[in-house]
């Protein structure tokens, strides 16, 4: 077919065809919908399964009578919708053309107001690609087209001209091959490292440092072979945390986007694709889970399994329980500390487990507090997902500094143990660090109180400076007590 004579991308008399998912919205809405099934119900999915065998377009209308998602919460690409405002405002005609359910294509249509056709599968009839082209060319022989993947080179095949979106460079080139003239990007895809790390929130593995504690409390860090038993153990909860957290991320869509500062992860921005969460959460699984079966004692692989049930049931219901959530949050730091021991052989005592739980659920109620406090901010009663109001927050502040004193306190009787006598030749000096340790809580609940923790306790420790001051001062007294 010859090139299409030259023209201005946006003449006002040809109708601006637009595709869905991944070209208006930065997702795809049947992945999503399903991910909503799942979490409402896993054995929804097996049904899922049943409703495929009657075709795509009958799948997606099963799907779609039962999952309604948020249009106003979908991640736009911003600049391709300023774009097509532009044009409405100038009197072109929009049209949204999509392979998804008329359900969701029409929510969307009615939210933004800017088209005056949809086109979209409807419980018979699966619009895409050439089925798509058909419909297209029976209400308008000329069109232009914005669309994001291989699917749509068709389209862009008959479309006087083509608008890319979300492409890669790959797909840029494919269709300046076309000879559609001028090819309009917007967005090109570039997705980089950076947006998989933040996926995998490595800054959270941090607190897998844990897993080191019963070997630097034994004395035992200079041990070499010990030592790779830990670093293995603190490898095996970072793969499995990261499939969590890839996992909750996925079947949070929607509170997350909801939030001020989570609507940025990469899945509830449309940075990174749902299908590619749903690939990247179980191979974290099996490669941590490997990494456990096949380098460190079968008692520890027990361990990290109770560790991820706990924490996948806490990221899909428990969460949202008042009160349970915190000694759930303080119960998986202590289980790192128990995983360490289990990885090294080290024992480590009660005293450690009771200090460990007191001091990691004060740091629990630290978070609650900092999610508070943004909703007092923000005028609003409660978030969704979670058990809490925003008028429990001094009550929380009560609890939360009560525990973190209680630790403490429980150091204190530590100090006057005689396991405290095997281990160390001055325990009297140990006491400095109550005074230690109570200036760190304290610290940490008025910057609470400030606003200033915003993030998970521990992280924000290892980005502070006067946390490492504190940390370097305990150091001292431990060494000068030995």
């Amino acid at each position: 077919m010859s090139s299409a004579p030259s023209a201005p991308a946006s003449s006002p008399d040809v109708p601006l065809v637009v595709d869905l998912d991944g070209t208006l919205v930065r997702t795809d809405t049947l992945h999503e919908s399903l991910l909503v099934l799942l979490k409402r119900n896993p054995l929804l999915l097996v049904l899922a399964a049943l409703w495929l065998l009657k075709g795509k377009a009958a799948f997606k209308a099963e799907v779609g009578r039962r999952v309604q998602l948020d249009a106003a919460r979908l991640p736009y690409s911003e600049p391709l919708r300023a774009f097509l405002t532009e044009e409405k405002a100038r009197g072109r005609k929009l049209v949204l053309a999509t392979a998804a359910d008329q359900s969701i294509a029409e929510a969307v249509a009615a939210h933004l107001g800017l088209f005056s056709e949809v086109y979209a599968s409807d419980g018979r009839v699966n619009l895409s690609g050439a089925r798509k082209l058909e419909r297209l060319k029976q209400a308008h022989p000329e069109f232009d087209y914005a669309g994001d993947g291989e699917v749509d080179l068709a389209l862009w095949r008959e479309a006087r001209r083509a608008l890319v979106v979300h492409g890669s460079a790959g797909l840029q080139r494919k269709v300046r091959a076309l000879g559609r003239g001028e090819v309009r990007v917007f967005e090109a895809s570039s997705t980089g490292v950076r947006t998989w790390v933040k996926a995998l929130r490595v800054h959270q593995w941090a607190k897998n440092i844990l897993v080191f504690v019963p070997l630097m409390a034994a004395h035992k860090g200079a041990n070499l072979g010990l030592l790779v038993q830990a670093v293995l153990g603190f490898a095996a909860f970072s793969l499995c945390a990261s499939s969590v957290y890839v996992l909750n991320d996925l079947l949070d869509l929607d509170s997350d986007r909801r939030h001020p500062t989570k609507r940025r992860r990469p899945f509830a921005s449309g940075d990174l694709p749902v299908r590619a969460g749903a690939v990247l959460a179980p191979v974290l699984l099996v490669a941590g889970f490997a990494v456990a079966l096949l380098l460190l004692p079968l008692p520890f692989t027990a361990l990290l399994a109770t560790y991820y049930v706990a924490t996948l049931a806490y990221s899909m219901h428990l969460k949202q329980v008042m009160v349970l959530d915190v000694l759930v949050l303080a119960g998986l730091y202590t289980v790192r500390i128990f995983g360490g021991s289990l990885a090294t052989g080290v024992p480590t005592s009660s005293w450690l487990f009771t200090f460990s739980m007191f001091l990691f659920l004060s740091l629990a109620l630290v978070k609650r507090l900092s999610e508070l406090r943004g909703l007092r901010a923000s005028n609003e009663e409660a978030t969704p997902g979670r058990g809490y109001l925003a008028s429990d927050y001094e009550q929380l502040s009560s609890l939360g500094v009560a525990a973190g004193y209680i630790s403490v306190l429980v150091l204190a009787f530590y100090i006057t143990s005689k396991d405290v006598t095997a281990l160390y030749g001055h325990p009297e000096r140990l006491w400095l660090l109550c005074p230690v340790m109570l200036y760190w809580v304290s610290r940490v609940w008025l910057l609470a109180h400030r606003g200033l923790v915003n993030e998970d306790p521990l992280v924000f420790a290892l980005r502070d400076k006067v946390s490492y001051a504190v940390g370097a001062a305990a150091v001292l007294v431990l060494l000068a007590a030995t």
